[in-house]
């Protein structure tokens, strides 16, 4: 954001009006989003001219939180690439979660070294537990708003995983998961379905928590894809009664593992046959075919391909446009790269709650980039055809 622009929200912020103030800074903001669409298109709407780089492409709603109230934004569109305004700085209340969970560590006297530099770094030393309390209350309001919200729609699609953070509990440092689900709804689109944190990833645990998603709404899941852990596994097919996919990635790990060091590049190479296939006939027969070749040499190896068939070729009865997004859980992985890469700057948290409240805050902010993208992550014709109802499907083909 221009300084002339902190300046001008500066002053409006200090008239008494707050309708008044509402309505000045959505016209200022506005105005702004126009002034970087121009610039990013090259030319003023409905102008014709051969400078121009792009399309725009209509307006996405979304509220503005400010000090005056919330503020109703239409956010410009492109027909190539992606748009987000500067001034939402999208990235601000992960930040802000991040601060509030090294502060409320260091102010328990449970912090690090790490995190006791980070304090004396940033200069928040002076800290109080009020002030701290206050900025946590904050941030866990919309976290958990975001967390509870209703699940609408169909959901065909969700992928799972869990990573670990280590938190203090009861005077000694334990080791807890935290489990995430995300899925691409009817219309196409990614959300972050929810998150939960338990000691281990047991049946009950993952259990209870698709329940949890069931009675916030989610429903007509066609496929699950995961890692092959059993309790999951079994949490699946209880709650979701669908379809599962074992991640091809994990799989292949586990392949290499049986394989032996001087066998990878021929038993990869091998498998690879089976996944350059176009269809699951081909997929099943060739699969057969290198079975029966490493049953020679291999034969443990080829047991645990026997029973690993159906999961692992089970995205192979999607529409072949999907397929690249779901023989894996490549797109959580990345993901959970992310909130790794932020809970190893706290360590060691001092509560669950301070765990909810930054990787809720990360996930909420992925959540609201994922909104504003311009494309769907798959196309409406195609996830339409995975629907019960006939008419979404016919609507979708007429589209």
């Amino acid at each position: 954001m221009t300084k002339e622009t902190m300046n001008l929200q500066a002053l409006l912020e200090k008239t008494t009006d707050p309708d008044f103030l509402r309505e000045m800074i959505g016209f200022t903001a506005q105005r702004l989003m126009a002034l970087e669409v121009e610039a990013l298109t090259g030319a003023e709407p409905g102008a014709r001219t051969p400078d121009r780089l792009n399309q725009r492409n209509g307006y996405r709603d979304r509220d503005w939180e400010t000090r005056a109230g919330t503020v109703e934004l239409r956010i410009p569109k492109l027909r190539k690439g992606s748009y987000f305004p500067g001034f939402l700085e999208p990235r601000r209340m992960a930040e802000k979660a991040l601060t509030a969970v090294i502060q409320e560590a260091y102010i328990q006297g449970v912090s690090t070294r790490s995190v006791d530099d980070l304090i004396q770094a940033m200069g928040m030393s002076g800290i109080s537990k009020s002030q701290v309390s206050r900025l946590c209350g904050e941030i866990d309001e919309r976290v958990q708003t975001f967390l509870t919200r209703p699940l609408e729609g169909d959901w065909p699609y969700v992928w799972l995983d869990a990573t670990y953070v280590k938190v203090r509990r009861a005077g000694r440092i334990v080791s807890v998961a935290v489990i995430i689900a995300i899925g691409v709804n009817n219309d196409g689109r990614r959300e972050v379905l929810g998150m939960d944190i338990g000691p281990s990833e047991a049946e009950t645990f993952w259990t209870e928590f698709l329940r949890k998603l069931t009675r916030r709404g989610l429903r007509g899941v066609k496929l699950v894809i995961s890692d092959a852990h059993e309790g999951l596994k079994a949490a699946i097919t209880r709650v979701l009664n669908a379809t599962w996919q074992r991640c091809r990635v994990h799989f292949m790990r586990n392949v290499l593992a049986h394989a032996g060091r001087n066998g990878h590049r021929l038993v990869a190479a091998f498998i690879g046959t089976i996944f350059a296939q176009d269809s699951k006939t081909a997929a099943k027969t060739q699969w057969r075919h290198v079975v029966d070749k490493l049953r020679v040499g291999h034969h443990k190896l080829a047991a645990f391909m026997d029973q690993a068939e159906e999961d692992v070729l089970a995205f192979m009865d999607f529409p072949p446009a999907h397929r690249v997004k779901l023989h894996s859980t490549n797109p959580i992985e990345r993901l959970n790269g992310e909130i790794k890469r932020r809970t190893n700057v706290v360590g060691i948290f001092p509560n669950d709650e301070a765990i909810i409240r930054l990787v809720g805050a990360l996930l909420l902010e992925q959540n609201d980039e994922w909104a504003v993208q311009r494309g769907r992550y798959m196309t409406l014709e195609t996830i339409a055809r995975l629907s019960d109802n006939a008419t979404v499907r016919l609507t979708a083909i007429a589209l």
